[in-house]
């Protein structure tokens, strides 16, 4: 999606854009790009080809509540979360505003088994969006989301990648895993300005601390 510096389920390659005002979901790592107009049209982020939780275990741990809010200090983030589902044609929806990030609920609640998913715009033509400095995250720095029933679920930063859109690794990204990860995507890399939209995304791996 156009943004500044980010049986099977098939999404088209991209991060959706937004009404008018929204620039896009991601962050490149220029430190002081130029905000970028809304792109025309619709591009969705890939999606899973198989599941996106791991296998069901024969002990099941209790459900966990539902994210409500994201707090990133290292990068000053502290923004409410939305629910987020499948847009027409299969997919990934986005926040409509650059001000606040979003749970995609076809993915694990953070803090339970697999890789939760969490999206978020880097800027708009007003300014730079919630997820703006993503791609300043380093190993070791501490992400933390708090659920509806009061807790704090704590991760950790293991990596930051940047993948071209169409090499983006679906299965990487969104695959089983055997405890509990977070994924953080937003948009990055150069932006094309024929088609409006950035040529990669921005990914960051947080797993659980416990």
């Amino acid at each position: 999606m156009p943004t500044r510096r980010p049986a099977a389920i098939i999404f088209a390659a991209g991060l959706a854009v937004v009404a008018a005002g929204t620039a896009g979901l991601l962050l490149t790592r220029h430190s002081t790009p130029a905000l970028r107009p809304v792109a025309a049209g619709v591009a969705a982020l890939p999606a899973p080809t198989g599941p996106i939780v791991a296998p069901p275990q024969s002990a099941q741990p209790a459900p966990v509540a539902s994210p409500v809010s994201l707090t990133i200090p290292p990068i000053g983030v502290k923004t409410q979360l939305i629910t987020l589902g499948l847009a027409v044609h299969g997919a990934l929806q986005v926040p409509s505003s650059t001000s606040i990030a979003g749970w995609y609920t076809g993915s694990p609640r953070p803090g339970a088994v697999g890789s939760a998913i969490i999206v978020g715009h880097i800027d708009s033509l007003t300014g730079p969006g919630v997820f703006y400095r993503l791609s300043e995250l380093r190993h070791g720095d501490d992400v933390y989301i708090k659920r509806a029933d009061g807790t704090t679920a704590e991760f950790r930063v293991t990596s930051v990648q940047t993948y071209l859109k169409d090499q983006f690794p679906t299965q990487t990204v969104y695959g089983p895993t055997p405890d509990a990860e977070l994924r953080l995507i937003t948009c990055g890399g150069a932006f094309d300005p024929a088609t409006g939209h950035y040529l990669s995304n921005i990914v960051v791996y947080a797993t659980e601390v416990t």
